[in-house]
């Protein structure tokens, strides 16, 4: 018997219906994932009144044993069960779409599951029961999936918290989680967000994104490739900054690539997102101080625990505080190779940033010999930006040259021209080197990388 209910007077979920398969033995399509069906509202609605009923009734004893598909199989059946027995006229695709629904608030999360599902789609965001809300290729749309009401939100948020032993209530009104696939998601209740509970949760990817990938999605060109790659398997240091969404992760990934498998690489983050291609890496994570405000783990705490791990290199996911201070004393202590991301806009944004995260560590450094330490240790600025199409580019690839006084000089090495929007809302343009050839070329050639001078010169594109 795959289930059956509590109250042993009501029958088993396959003695009225069993046509042989599953509504889950076939994949589950995607074509609704961003849709409601046509019928929406009347649909959920159903959907609704057998989850109530199914919480009563099911056997969650048998329920918690079962694992995956089984698991679904369950639950699809009792709902369909449940179905005949009330007599509710749904039928064919409307009928599968409810079991979807009802097993998704069962045992998904709620009305937004299918957007999970979806591997096109990069990013959900709840602002309210009615404004669901998604990012597929760069671009975010408004969805048609909608919750009941506020308190259906609440209890979709809680569930995500359970599981981690973790709550959110009004003395704690904004919380940070991770669901068990790796995606982050944060959620606010009022008085944080004053109108409506919100849920906004960005999907982990497991697929690893190549260079390759990118300069076939129009990230890059194969110049700036080119250098990039000779870069980190020279061991220079590489700040990647960029706004939220603008792809810093993905560029990191993918630039890891060209780290030597032989290398012991330490990665520090907050919360996991890396998806290193080498085999020998060790992956550490920060943990926010529990209810009681104790046993935090902060990425400081981490790179100061890395530095005694033998790393060859050491990735830090995201650079946002104090830890800059370390980041920095190591790659000027013989911890070539290093690389992170940063929230800036430009270039000189950025060292400004990592400049006000060093001061933040509470270390009685004067500002001149902040500046002295960014320019030593850091070589490549890669600025990458989100452009209103979607697509991410790396519309900078800064040198950091050296000091001039009180201030950390630079030079663009390549950079993007936009030229006009184009068909369809594109934006057009060119990646254009400057003409200026980076100051490390000699020793990328003395190691073995030599890069075609030509692709420095503006006039041989």
């Amino acid at each position: 018997m795959p289930g059956n209910f509590n109250n042993g007077g009501r029958p088993s979920f396959g003695d009225e219906y069993n046509d042989g398969a599953s509504l889950f033995d076939r994949p589950r399509s995607n074509e609704n994932a961003v849709v409601t069906a046509s019928s929406g509202p009347d649909l959920n609605a159903i959907a609704r009144t057998l989850h109530e009923a199914l919480i009563d009734n099911l056997d969650t004893e048998r329920l918690r044993q079962a694992h995956g598909p089984e698991e679904r199989r369950m639950v699809a059946e009792a709902a369909t069960t449940m179905l005949l027995n009330r007599g509710i006229p749904v039928y064919g695709d409307d009928r599968e779409r409810v079991i979807d629904l009802v097993v998704d608030e069962v045992l998904g999360l709620g009305p937004i599951q299918p957007l999970l599902d979806d591997p096109s789609v990069s990013e959900v965001m709840v602002n309210g029961p009615h404004l669901v809300y998604y990012e597929q290729n760069g671009v975010i749309h408004q969805s048609a999936l909608e919750f009941a009401d506020d308190e259906h939100v609440r209890r979709i948020a809680e569930r995500i918290l359970s599981a981690i032993g973790r709550r959110v209530d009004e003395g704690s009104p904004m919380v940070d989680a991770r669901l068990e696939d790796g995606s982050r998601v944060n959620i606010t209740i009022p008085p944080a967000t004053p109108r409506y509970p919100t849920i906004t949760i960005r999907k982990f990817r497991t697929d690893r994104y190549r260079m390759e990938d990118l300069l076939q999605a129009g990230t890059l060109d194969q110049p700036m490739l080119d250098l990039l790659s000779a870069c980190v398997h020279y061991r220079l240091n590489i700040l990647i900054s960029g706004g939220t969404g603008s792809g810093k992760t993905t560029m990191l990934n993918a630039l890891s690539a060209y780290i030597p498998k032989t290398e012991r690489i330490i990665t520090i983050e907050d919360p996991v997102e890396l998806v290193l291609q080498q085999p020998h890496v060790v992956s550490m994570e920060s943990r926010p101080a529990d209810m009681l405000g104790q046993h935090a783990i902060t990425q400081r705490d981490l790179l100061r625990n890395a530095l005694r791990m033998r790393p060859d290199r050491i990735v830090i996911g995201e650079v946002r505080g104090a830890e800059a201070f370390e980041m920095l004393q190591a790659m000027n202590t013989g911890h070539e190779g290093s690389l992170s991301t940063v929230h800036a806009n430009t270039p000189r944004d950025a060292l400004s940033r990592i400049e006000n995260m060093v001061l933040m560590a509470g270390v009685e450094l004067p500002v001149a010999a902040i500046r002295e330490q960014l320019a030593s240790a850091l070589h490549l600025i890669v600025q990458i930006h989100r452009f209103p199409d979607g697509i991410r580019r790396v519309v900078r690839i800064s040198e950091v040259t050296g000091l001039e006084g009180s201030r950390v000089t630079m030079h663009d090495i390549f950079v993007f021209q936009p030229t006009g929007i184009g068909e369809g809302g594109v934006t057009m343009g060119e990646f254009r080197p400057t003409g200026l050839r980076p100051t490390f070329s000699d020793m990328l050639e003395a190691s073995g990388h030599r890069l075609d001078p030509r692709i420095f010169l503006e006039e041989m594109r």
